[in-house]
């Protein structure tokens, strides 16, 4: 077999120039130094029969065939490490770490069942929760940073499996103006008003999922922070019934009278990272969450 003249090194040296945009970012990402990483990409340039970069200011910036080239670099590196992560799995047989990230509608309580019950099962197996929003949720999948992902969008590549499904309602406190109004309210009332929304976690997207367009709006990091603006009476949402259940009960919030019922559903799906590579944690946590959203 032919060896190959560039290293899986000069390929994540190439990849994160792209990613960072510079050689000095890259090196900030790849803790080397600026030096290390600007002779890997001559020494990558040199075996390539074709540029690969150009630099336009401070800013490393792909050729027609660079594009190409990198593309299949993160193939590469993907599949590199998939193959490390491979054998660990096989090695250990159980996984001493699991990740699982939720999306931040996703019932919270559910999870933590779930996690009581593995936890009784595989006590040495070390579990970080992760919650993000949106893209968020997405880049976590595209960048492997967790092994399960509970989240409504599924990125191209992967497979996921229905588990449930989250009811968001618009609402606002019981004297906010939208609640005094006695007929059916149309997308144009709403505009009118404060719309608070919950920021997108993603860093390479910005979705304004749900957002009416309303000339005045408050974007807040968390649905706690958005349950508190609501009491406080500084707009409307809609939030996921299941966390405003007491102060629907109790009449400190109202659900919004809308002209075409505008209650929405978002399909969560269960994802797998990489489903060739899981171990036994893996398929026991994937499987209990499975159950317990039954």
């Amino acid at each position: 077999m032919k060896p190959t003249k560039i290293t899986l090194e000069q390929w994540q040296t190439f990849k994160a120039v792209v990613d960072e945009g510079s050689f000095a970012k890259a090196a900030e990402a790849l803790n080397k130094s600026q030096s290390t990483v600007s002779y890997a990409i001559a020494k990558l340039e040199e075996q390539l029969p074709t540029p690969v970069l150009t630099i336009e200011g401070r800013k490393a910036v792909l050729t027609e065939e660079g594009k190409v080239m990198y593309r299949r670099a993160s193939q590469l590196l993907d599949l590199a490490l998939n193959v490390e992560q491979t054998a660990t799995s096989l090695a250990e047989g159980w996984e001493t770490q699991l990740t699982i990230d939720i999306e931040s509608i996703v019932p919270i309580d559910r999870v933590l069942q779930a996690l009581q019950i593995f936890m009784e099962k595989a006590p040495q197996t070390r579990i970080t929760l992760l919650e993000t929003t949106l893209s968020g949720t997405v880049e976590t999948l595209l960048e492997r940073r967790a092994d399960l992902v509970l989240t409504g969008q599924i990125p191209p590549g992967f497979l996921g499996t229905h588990i449930t499904q989250v009811k968001l309602i618009p609402v606002a406190h019981a004297n906010h103006p939208l609640c005094r109004e006695k007929k059916s309210l149309s997308q144009q009332d709403l505009q009118q008003h404060r719309q608070i929304v919950v920021r997108d976690s993603g860093t390479k997207r910005n979705l304004d999922a749900g957002w009416l367009g309303s000339e005045q709006r408050l974007t807040l990091s968390h649905f706690s922070q958005t349950l508190q603006a609501l009491i406080a009476g500084m707009g409307f949402s809609f939030v996921p019934e299941h966390l405003i259940k007491k102060e629907l009960s109790n009449g400190t919030l109202k659900k919004l009278n809308l002209m075409d019922d505008a209650e929405r559903y978002i399909p969560i799906q269960l994802v797998k990272s990489s489903p060739d590579n899981e171990g036994a944690a893996i398929k026991e946590m994937a499987l209990i969450l499975k159950q317990v959203f039954k």
